[in-house]
């Protein structure tokens, strides 16, 4: 009896409850809490709300890709000036074919599809076509509810807008193949075994990569030619040509990112943290390629070559196997294969880069051969560098025969700056 009159009391209270909460919530409240749209009606105003339009492509040199963490491409170009002209930050989203492409449009996670694709194939999957030009053969793809999108891509799409981002792209072509920089000799003074000013720098940084100081010149100079306010087409900066945003990651500032030390240093820094990203090569020498490669044209396309090496049989962790396929992820067969996730790249200057440190290093009298840490001077305290025990000494070469090496405290050092002046 007594269980009856408690669950009694139990339900009244409940219901008095639910009756109070319906008149603290009323209908409309809830509705007002609800998405305003679905995703099979998202249309420019909810992404005009969000900020960002949500691009999907297809790798490609012509299409998108990304250069020294700079997204290129004609049609990511196009698109990007596009959602600029609507306020909008554009959000990319890599397909690896026609199919997966339409996919997410189709499925709502993706506003555009910024690829050509034939009108009749976007026809056939139920999607509109978008170009200024109805005659085209080749067209973009939104869903067909997306109609004030499409209204908007049509006012802006003028007939000379393509001549207009090719001009664009063009310019910047140029001035890719130039670095903004004094050239310097590859030596200060090769009888005394002084490669730069900042040798003393790349002596103290060695000790953050343990690398051999001179593999840091040897890259230095092929990234500024030892010109601190070197500047690149894609904005890299200083002695060790830093992206803005790698910069900003290693705690440099804009104001800083000129100064040789914190550069060098910073440059240092990064290196260490490809080394850890390429610990998984456990021979020193090798990963040291990777690491350079890593630098040059990004881990993650390093990583998408390595992918294709096992692939095809090949050693992922040597770089004569995986060099093949950084050139191949210039070919449509790599850069559109499943495996691969960042895409296209300019493998060509990935492989030269490395190439062409390693070389000039050896000039330098460097040797990939020997010590694990590669390097063969530690830096101390008191400003001065001291040889390491039981390293084997580097084979001296045709450049490093018969040279002393001076340290930043040696008399000669000072007298040759002031003569220099």
């Amino acid at each position: 009896m007594m269980k009856t009159i408690t669950m009694a009391l139990f339900l009244c209270l409940l219901t008095a409850c639910g009756k109070k909460a319906e008149q603290r919530t009323p209908m409309s409240y809830a509705f007002d809490k609800m998405p305003t749209s679905s995703k099979s009606d998202y249309d420019l105003e909810d992404i005009r709300k969000s900020g960002e339009l949500v691009v999907a492509t297809i790798s490609g040199p012509e299409t998108y890709y990304e250069h020294h963490g700079v997204s290129l491409g004609f049609h990511y170009a196009l698109i990007e000036n596009f959602a600029e002209s609507e306020g909008l930050k554009v959000r990319i989203e890599i397909a690896s074919d026609t199919i997966s492409l339409l996919n997410l449009l189709k499925t709502g996670e993706a506003d555009i599809a910024a690829f050509p694709l034939t009108r009749q194939a976007v026809q056939e999957e139920g999607l509109t076509a978008v170009t200024s030009n109805e005659k085209r053969q080749k067209t973009w793809a939104i869903k067909n509810s997306s109609k004030e999108l499409a209204k908007a891509i049509k006012a802006w799409y003028k007939k000379d807008k393509e001549i207009e981002i090719r001009k664009r792209i063009a310019e910047r072509s140029k001035k890719s193949r130039r670095i903004r920089n004094k050239p310097r000799a590859v030596y200060l003074s090769r009888s005394r075994g002084i490669i730069s000013i900042y040798d003393d720098l790349f002596k103290q940084a060695s000790s953050i990569t343990g690398w051999d100081w001179k593999l840091l010149a040897a890259q230095c100079y092929q990234e500024s030619a030892f010109d601190p306010n070197a500047t690149s087409w894609a904005g890299a900066e200083g002695l060790m040509q830093l992206m803005p945003g790698t910069a900003q990651e290693l705690g440099l500032t804009p104001a800083e990112i000129n100064h040789p030390d914190k550069n060098v240093f910073a440059a240092a820094r990064y290196i260490k943290k490809l080394n850890g990203s390429f610990a998984d090569i456990r021979d020193n020498g090798e990963r040291i390629k990777f690491i350079l490669a890593a630098y040059n044209g990004g881990a993650l396309h390093i990583r998408d070559a390595m992918a294709l090496a096992r692939k095809y049989g090949k050693n992922a962790h040597l770089w004569d196997d995986v060099v093949q396929f950084v050139l191949g992820l210039q070919n449509p067969q790599y850069y559109r294969d499943p495996i691969v996730k960042r895409g296209y790249m300019i493998g060509s200057e990935t492989a030269d880069y490395v190439a062409s440190v390693l070389e000039r290093w050896r000039g330098y009298g460097g040797n990939i051969a020997y010590h694990p840490s590669f390097a063969t001077e530690t830096p101390q305290s008191n400003g001065q560098v001291l040889p390491q025990k039981n390293i084997r000494a580097i084979r001296k070469n045709k450049y490093s025969s018969g040279v002393r090496i001076l340290h930043p405290e040696d008399p000669e050092l000072h007298q040759m700056n002031i003569s220099s002046q």
